[in-house]
């Protein structure tokens, strides 16, 4: 009656000893140094609350305001993708995985040549995550060099997500105006404000600048997203070494004080706002003066970052998938696969960067081919060992005694299918793999990267939704192009 079973492997870098040091530490970076707030809205709020705003724009924020303030956020959020599925749980310990964003570069597929990425290049990363099943949603994996104005390469970029990729989403805006746009077309799609409110299409990707700096954009964008319940994150990266302390603690203490100014502003703005604490925490390789994406201190940071995110009933958007490595090789994978399998392991809510190479400048439509296989490779691992009575087939192996054999049973028939059932390893035997071209792992993943982009046709947006959409998109050109 009493029996606890364990159906997943556990994973902790913290013990709540730990938690609560790093926790107290940042109420007392808020308290102490504070944090530098441009937007005069935001201001406003600090000011009228128990907050202390001096004429510099810095804000120091009690302790008590901060505990007051975590209470009221919603432990689980459930997306909805333009197929009408309400496919995206986000919630502890059930890992999402996704790409990332505004990637400058990729490498084109006909020529080879690293260019800068357009909107082309987004359909098509569009296309193959709205097709790969271990995708859960779609980031622009890549900022579109090609819009009419750079004021308004959001919506467009959007436009081609939405276009490509029937999944959830997660987006990024230039400010507030681009945000209320993306909202407004995302409320074309989901059937109005309401219907977005209760199954939101997108969550809404939001940077401070560490360290403790909120720039307006930033804070626009945040208040907004309070004052119209649309999902959003707040993620601090800081680069241990250069933008936060060198120790993992100390850049885990800075990163949570800049989270937790937001859990406070946004519960002055709107009390209950869906809010998902996150943060790309990594190193400055002091030899290179890279933004590490392939580090391990990167995934034990993400790690601890979960640790503290359910400690605090939040949730938690992390980071894996990703590489320092300039093309798919075996640097590429090593990395990858490290971060994806600490970062399921974490049980973090949801996994962005998927699909990131270059030290997350360049991005690669075969690192998401590869990483979704790597992605099945964890998801089958944190199943965990099933122990109930059908499992431990003690009956069976009763029934075939020794020397006995377990192919042709009813039994191995009906479990075998439960395995990882690998699309790009290859598990022949020498002579058959040498029959089938002695293909190597690159060969396989660049075929079926290419199969995919020829066969998959995402479901058309309706013809009146995307008009709709599109003179959205148009009116938004129209203000900026004076």
């Amino acid at each position: 009656m009493n029996q606890s079973i364990n159906r997943t492997p556990r994973f902790r870098v913290l013990s709540d000893d730990q938690i609560e040091r790093i926790y107290f530490a940042a109420l007392d970076v808020l308290e102490r140094a504070g944090a530098m707030v441009f937007q005069e809205d935001a201001l406003e709020l600090f000011r009228q609350s128990d907050a202390v705003v001096d004429t510099n724009n810095r804000v120091r924020v009690p302790a008590s305001m901060v505990e007051q303030a975590i209470k009221f956020y919603p432990r689980k959020i459930t997306l909805q993708g333009r197929d009408g599925v309400r496919s995206l749980h986000i919630q502890k310990d059930s890992a999402s995985f996704g790409t990332g964003s505004d990637l400058p570069f990729c490498y084109d597929r006909k020529t080879g040549e690293r260019r800068r990425t357009t909107l082309a290049d987004i359909r098509d990363a569009a296309r193959l995550c709205d097709v790969l099943p271990n995708i859960d949603f779609f980031m622009s994996h890549g900022i579109a060099s090609d819009a009419p104005l750079p004021e308004t390469y959001d919506r467009h970029q959007f436009l081609s997500m939405l276009e490509g990729c029937t999944k959830p989403m997660v987006v990024t805006s230039v400010d507030g105006e681009g945000l209320e746009d993306l909202w407004r077309m995302a409320c074309v799609v989901q059937g109005g404000e309401d219907e977005f409110r209760l199954n939101p299409l997108f969550v809404a990707y939001i940077e401070p600048i560490s360290p403790l700096k909120n720039d307006r954009t930033a804070v626009e964008k945040l208040l907004f997203a309070a004052e119209k319940g649309i999902p959003a994150m707040y993620t601090p990266c800081p680069s241990a070494g250069a933008t936060a302390p060198s120790t993992i603690a100390g850049m885990l203490v800075q990163s949570l004080a800049e989270t937790l100014l937001a859990v406070v502003l946004c519960h002055l703005k709107k009390p209950g706002m869906p809010l998902i604490m996150g943060g790309v925490t990594t190193v400055l390789d002091m030899r290179k003066s890279t933004y590490s994406y392939g580090a391990p201190e990167l995934s034990l940071a993400s790690a601890a970052n979960t640790d503290i995110s359910k400690w605090l009933n939040l949730l938690m958007f992390s980071t894996g998938g990703c590489t320092d490595a300039k093309i798919v090789d075996e640097q590429a994978a090593a990395e990858m696969t490290t971060s994806l399998f600490y970062a399921s392991l974490s049980g973090a809510s949801l996994i962005h960067d998927v699909g990131y190479i270059d030290s997350g400048t360049n991005a690669s439509l075969e690192a998401l081919v590869l990483n979704d296989e790597i992605i099945g490779m964890c998801r089958q691992f944190c199943k965990g060992i099933n122990t109930e009575k059908e499992y431990l087939a003690l009956d069976l192996i009763d029934e075939q005694g020794p020397g006995g054999e377990y192919f042709t049973t009813d039994h191995t028939y009906e479990h075998w299918r439960e395995w990882f059932l690998p699309k790009l390893q290859d598990r022949s035997d020498w002579e058959t793999w040498v029959a089938n071209g002695s293909k190597s792992m690159t060969d396989r993943v660049n075929e079926r990267t290419q199969h995919l982009l020829d066969t998959h046709e995402t479901e058309p947006i309706p013809e009146d939704l995307h008009k709709a959409i599109k003179e959205i998109v148009d009116a938004a050109d129209a203000r900026h192009a004076g």
